[in-house]
């Protein structure tokens, strides 16, 4: 489940609606309409903390790897670093669907991409012209 979907789930359950969630944590209504939606994500760990407290769960279950994944390929390499990582973790979740595997498995599996992402990313910086890289 990812986050935006964790997060309208929660708040449903605590009988909120995105208007008070949103005023609670301090955030704008569109920054919760755009997290359920998933088309953003909190860029500070912070507001998966705030978010938690106030909903009353886990930040960590809130807050998984994959989310962190796509927010520091947006930090590193910008919107299009971003939706390369969206695109990577869907398609690799859909490796996993309705498997065998262990779970402890499919996390080291999803790591060992996520750096293989990391470490093409880097070398295929040097070939990618300066106007199209993301500020450092």
């Amino acid at each position: 489940m990812k986050f935006g979907e964790k997060l309208r789930k929660y708040r449903t359950e605590a009988r909120m609606t995105q208007a008070e969630l949103a005023k609670k944590a301090g955030v704008g209504l569109n920054t919760i309409s755009n997290y359920e939606s998933g088309k953003t994500y909190p860029q500070n760990r912070e507001v998966y903390t705030t978010l938690a407290n106030i909903l009353g769960v886990d930040p960590d279950h809130l807050h998984n790897e994959n989310d962190e994944f796509i927010s520091d390929a947006a930090a590193k390499f910008g919107r299009r670093g971003a939706k390369q990582a969206q695109q990577l973790t869907e398609e690799v979740a859909g490796l996993f669907a309705g498997g065998e595997m262990a779970e402890e498995d499919m996390d080291v599996m999803m790591q060992a991409i996520q750096q293989a992402y990391w470490i093409a990313k880097e070398k295929n910086r040097k070939f990618t012209p300066k106007k199209y890289r993301a500020e450092e």
